[in-house]
C-alpha cells in the first residue's frame, strides 16, 4: 500500500480549485477501506479531505501545510497515531481526533492525555464523526464553521482576567503570571467555563455541556483527562499551581486567590 492514497474518489490533495475558506480535514489509518468511506462521506458534508494510510508521510505533509483538523487511528505501523500526535503538537496546535480500539480503554486515555481533542472508538457511525468534527471546528474556528450547515456563532467573548490567569478567546491564547500556557480546544473551553464563575463547583456534565456544545456523548473519565492534563501543563510554568480544585462526587472549580 502507498503511503499516501492516490486515484480514489476520496483523494482530494490534488484539488486546486478548491476554495480558499474550505475547511480540510486529514484522515490517517492505514485501512484503505475505512479512508475511502470516511472521505467520501466529509465529502458530502462540504469538506475537503487529505488522506494518508502511514503516520511519517503524515507528518511531512501535516507540519508543510496544517489542515484545519486531523483524525488518527491510533494502531498503525512504523509510526502509531501517539507519536504523530505528540510529533505534530510540538509544532502546531491542529485539533485532532483519534480512533481508538472499542475494547481498550488505555487508548482513550493516553490520547486524551498526550492532548487529543477528542477520541471514538471503532467500530463508530460516520454520524457521530461527522458530528464530533463540526463540534470541534465550531469550538477552535467558529466564523468558517458556519460553511458547512452551522448555525452563526454568538460574537467573541470578551478576555477573561482570574488573579494570575489571562485567557483571551478570540486569540485563544492563556497565560498564567504572564507566562504563556498552550491548551487544545478542548481544554480552553473547560478551563473557560470554570474561570467564568471562580469559586463556582461545575459538574463533569456541565463542563461536557461546555466543551461539547452539539449534544455530542462523552463520558466522565473525558473530562477528569482533560483537567489532569491541564494541570500538568499550568505546573510546567507554576510548580505551585493549585487553581483548579476537585471536588470528589460533585466537580470542579476554579479558585483565582
Amino acid at each position: 500500500m502507498q503511503s499516501e492514497i492516490g486515484n480514489t474518489h476520496a483523494d482530494m490533495t490534488a484539488d486546486t480549485s478548491k476554495s480558499t475558506d474550505a475547511i480540510e480535514i486529514a484522515l490517517v489509518d492505514d485501512d484503505r477501506n475505512i479512508l475511502t468511506t470516511v472521505s467520501i462521506a466529509l465529502q458530502a458534508e462540504g469538506y475537503v479531505t487529505r488522506i494518508y494510510s502511514d503516520g511519517e508521510t503524515a507528518l511531512k505533509a501535516l507540519l508543510e501545510n496544517p489542515p484545519d483538523l486531523a483524525v488518527f487511528d491510533i494502531k498503525m505501523p512504523n509510526m502509531d497515531g501517539m507519536e504523530l500526535l505528540r510529533r505534530v503538537r510540538q509544532e502546531t496546535p491542529l485539533p485532532v481526533i483519534f480512533l481508538t480500539s472499542k475494547d481498550d480503554e488505555s487508548d482513550e486515555e493516553a490520547g486524551l492525555e498526550l492532548g487529543a481533542d477528542d477520541y471514538i472508538a471503532k467500530p463508530f457511525s460516520l454520524r457521530l464523526l461527522t458530528a464530533r468534527i463540526r463540534a470541534i471546528l465550531r469550538r477552535a474556528e467558529p466564523d468558517r464553521a458556519i460553511g458547512q450547515g452551522q448555525e452563526p456563532s454568538e460574537p467573541a467573548q470578551s478576555s477573561i482576567e482570574r488573579g494570575r490567569l489571562f485567557m483571551d478567546p478570540a486569540r485563544h491564547h492563556v497565560t498564567w503570571d504572564g507566562k504563556p500556557v498552550s491548551l487544545t480546544v478542548t481544554e480552553f473551553l473547560i478551563l473557560e467555563a470554570l474561570a467564568a464563575r471562580p469559586g463556582v463547583i461545575k459538574s463533569r456534565n456541565q463542563l461536557m455541556d461546555a466543551a461539547y456544545p452539539d449534544d455530542v456523548f462523552v463520558d466522565d473519565r473525558t473530562v477528569d483527562s482533560h483537567i489532569k492534563r491541564m494541570r500538568r501543563k499550568f505546573r510546567s510554568v507554576d510548580p505551585q499551581f493549585g487553581a483548579i480544585d476537585t471536588l470528589y462526587g460533585a466537580g470542579y472549580s476554579f479558585t483565582d486567590g
